[in-house]
């Protein structure tokens, strides 16, 4: 199975070098038109180029924007039959992949994820004289015009923006300086070359609240490496965790139908009807095409479906900025319920065989135990050879115990299938 819950993504060896053709060419077996970007990895070129050639030698023709945020590939995917991205989002620098867009921005389902493997096991190639072309083109300026008329961000205020040296570097800063705000720009050089971990977590992000208090700023966006995430710093400087801005952004949006995964709090339960899906944004999105207003997990991929079905990192920061514009984001956020979560991982290539044992139909999905007190899921990563346990409680003593439960039975399970 090379499709994981975001796309391909493997370390970059010779096995995914020599796959990228392959995916070329399967995609362009029905569409002709494709829009290629990639994020800022220093193997994004090699990687680019081998699925360019499977591209056009089976008869399409390719828009490559060379670096630029995984939305941005997204959105323009709306002007021809599909979108390919080379990134491995969050992941390290030693890792790339392969994420697949249809035009309305969401990614390839499940059904087409298999029709692509099957057709790698058969390229079809073009005939001479029918090949396709390869032209460069700019790419974020229709993603920057399309984010500016949809968020007004008054000229006081004052953001610190935080790119991880990734791709938003060449959207986010520039959107937000466009609207009027003040942009205090960090890790905004696409170097490819992280300065901090890529992922937007807390514990990566702590040079970011003394930043805040020495340029006295109104809040604090970033984005992790291909820019489909963004999480925030709220009015007082505090990091803002995925399920409260999960519900800010229900809120401010009047969103009362939310599509979020089985890992997200039930605090969001509280304030909007919700569906939930596997883990995976792609999950999210494909629920929204027919049901909800928004939708999002807490990991930082927010999708708003009246923009794009693809999460958006750098128009989620725009709309934070706006929010922090409007709201006291800080007293809006300490009136929201919250719940204890508690995560914990065991390290093992074995999570198929062990989810399987614990009566999991699919090891990404997972398997999720709930009672009145709160609810412990247990899935495979899509991206990393761990097997995850999160639980949430009403208490942090039920959130412990929930924890214990899950926990204890992965550990049963991986000394069963040893």
């Amino acid at each position: 199975m090379l499709f994981g819950s975001s796309g391909i993504r493997q370390n970059f060896a010779q096995p995914l070098l020599s796959l990228s053709p392959l995916v070329g060419s399967a995609v362009a077996v029905d569409a002709k038109k494709v829009i290629l970007g990639t994020d800022s990895r220093t193997s994004r070129n090699i990687l680019a180029e081998g699925v360019i050639s499977g591209l056009i030698a089976s008869g399409a023709e390719v828009i490559f924007g060379e670096i630029c945020p995984t939305p941005t590939v997204a959105v323009n995917a709306s002007n021809a039959d599909a979108g390919v991205m080379i990134t491995a989002s969050h992941n390290p620098e030693n890792y790339n992949g392969i994420k697949l867009f249809r035009t309305d921005g969401s990614s390839y389902t499940l059904a087409q994820q298999a029709e692509i493997e099957k057709r790698i096991e058969q390229p079809k190639l073009a005939e001479w004289n029918k090949l396709g072309s390869c032209v460069k083109s700019d790419l974020t300026a229709y993603h920057k015009k399309l984010i500016e008329s949809r968020v007004d961000i008054p000229e006081k205020m004052t953001v610190v923006v935080d790119c991880a040296n990734g791709a938003g570097g060449r959207v986010t800063p520039f959107v937000l300086e466009s609207n009027g705000a003040k942009v205090i720009p960090i890790n905004c050089d696409p170097s490819g070359k992280f300065a901090r971990p890529s992922e937007p977590l807390e514990k990566n992000l702590l040079h970011v609240q003394s930043l805040m208090k020495k340029v006295d700023a109104d809040c604090a966006v970033v984005n992790d490496g291909d820019a489909d995430r963004m999480m925030c710093f709220d009015n007082r400087g505090r990091y803002v965790d995925g399920d409260r801005l999960l519900m800010l952004f229900a809120k401010y949006l009047g969103a009362d139908k939310v599509v979020t995964t089985v890992d997200a709090s039930m605090a969001i339960e509280e304030i909007a009807e919700v569906h939930r899906t596997p883990v995976g944004d792609s999950f999210v999105s494909e629920e929204l095409i027919s049901w909800g207003k928004f939708g999002g997990e807490p990991s930082g991929s927010w999708v708003f479906p009246k923009h794009s079905l693809c999460p958006d990192g750098p128009y989620a920061a725009a709309l934070f900025t706006e929010i922090s514009s409007e709201w006291n984001v800080a007293e809006e956020l300490d009136k929201m319920p919250r719940y204890t979560i508690l995560r914990d991982a065991v390290a093992t290539a074995k999570g198929k065989e062990i989810l399987s044992a614990l009566g999991a139909e699919n090891s990404t999905d997972g398997v999720r135990i709930e009672n009145e007190n709160g609810w412990y899921l247990i899935r495979a990563s899509g991206t990393e050879p761990k097997v995850r346990c999160t639980a949430e409680g009403k208490t942090l003593e039920s959130a412990k115990h929930m924890l214990n439960i899950g926990m204890s039975a992965i550990k049963k399970a991986v000394s069963e299938t040893k």
